[in-house]
């Protein structure tokens, strides 16, 4: 049972009841969520906290506030008891360390239980059993074009305390989607600093990159996505990961008259087994960018986003099947460019 009393999953390893009358084995997940969804702060610069349930088709309520509020690429980190938001930016030129932690078993505000090992925003979050990431982004300092981040911060879950710099992506990005497997974190899509030299909009990739938990390394790139795009959101089943929304191009050599960037609606989807490209496997209800992702045990959820306008919608879609997302709910305001999380 958790801790307000829903029935879960272990996140650890496998368990056999030991009870005589009963065998059988609890199957293991170390970043889906079995009881509800999260989406915190947005611009302009806030600080609440959203909460919306994975057992029905609802709205989202307002369940808390962050320390500070912040807007503008948060990065969401899960542990089996809290939800992280790290990093962030404070209107009008703030860039934010903090790292906040809320309680999932009863709804309450977040307290500042740490530092990123550098302020900025538009990083982007994973989670393993023991601690949070947060990956790229970009920073006030130094000067452009080195503001634009590889930095892989992690920090523990066990203990409040600040981040450390344990590894670095292939390239120096923001505004990547950020997906975990039970043994490694991936860092796909994003904006790099822009390109003297054409074809124009070469500055959005679709690198998939990604690095160990069980060690503190630098990540190597093991795919492409489908697009070059940026501000999509990030979910993970327990075998794939994918990418929601976004805005977005095909990549140079493909046509660009069909194709140009372009607010998107597609689901992309790539393997954990093996290091492969991304397909695209269907499309979210509406075409937005600045879109958040959560994830249960059976559905990835895009959440608010920039359409334009910018929009509260809910969406979600099955890991069982390559299917079109439909519409679940609302968040409690529009927003966009939020933190995601799940319990």
């Amino acid at each position: 049972m958790s801790a307000n009393g829903t029935n879960r999953y272990t996140r650890t390893n496998p368990t056999t009841n030991r009870n005589p009358l009963w065998n059988f084995t609890v199957l293991p997940h170390t970043f889906q969520g079995t009881v509800a969804g999260y989406a915190s702060g947005a611009p302009p610069a806030t600080n609440v906290i959203d909460k919306f349930p994975f057992a029905s088709d609802a709205n989202a309520t307002d369940v808390g506030n962050l320390s500070v509020a912040r807007s503008s690429g948060l990065a969401g980190q899960s542990s089996d008891v809290s939800g992280y938001t790290s990093g962030g930016y404070i209107p009008p030129a703030g860039y934010s360390n903090v790292i906040d932690k809320f309680p999932f078993a009863s709804n309450g505000n977040a307290t500042d239980v740490g530092d990123l090992s550098v302020a900025r925003y538009s990083s982007t979050g994973q989670s393993s059993t023991v601690s949070g990431y947060a990956s790229g982004g970009y920073s006030a300092t130094p000067p452009v074009p080195v503001r634009y981040r590889t930095t892989i911060d992690k920090f523990p879950f066990a203990t409040d305390s600040n981040a450390t710099n344990i590894g670095a992506l292939t390239l120096a990005r923001r505004y990547s989607a950020g997906q975990s497997s039970d043994v490694s974190g991936y860092t796909s899509g994003g904006q790099r600093a822009p390109q003297p030299s054409p074809p124009i909009n070469t500055f959005l990739v679709n690198n998939i990159d990604k690095f160990p938990f069980a060690t503190d390394a630098n990540a190597t790139d093991v795919g492409d996505l489908v697009l070059l795009s940026y501000t999509t959101a990030g979910q993970s089943s327990t075998v794939s990961g994918y990418t929601s929304g976004g805005y977005g191009r095909t990549p140079p050599g493909l046509p660009t008259a069909t194709f140009p960037v372009i607010f998107r609606n597609n689901i992309e989807k790539f393997p954990f087994a093996t290091n492969a490209n991304a397909t695209d496997i269907a499309d979210l209800t509406v075409v937005r960018s600045s879109v958040v992702g959560q994830s249960s045990t059976v559905s990835g959820y895009s959440s608010g986003g920039y359409a334009p306008p910018t929009v509260n919608t809910i969406d979600k879609f099955p890991f069982a099947s390559d299917t079109n997302a439909t519409d679940v709910g609302d968040l409690s305001s529009v927003r966009s460019s939020v933190a995601g999380q799940q319990d």
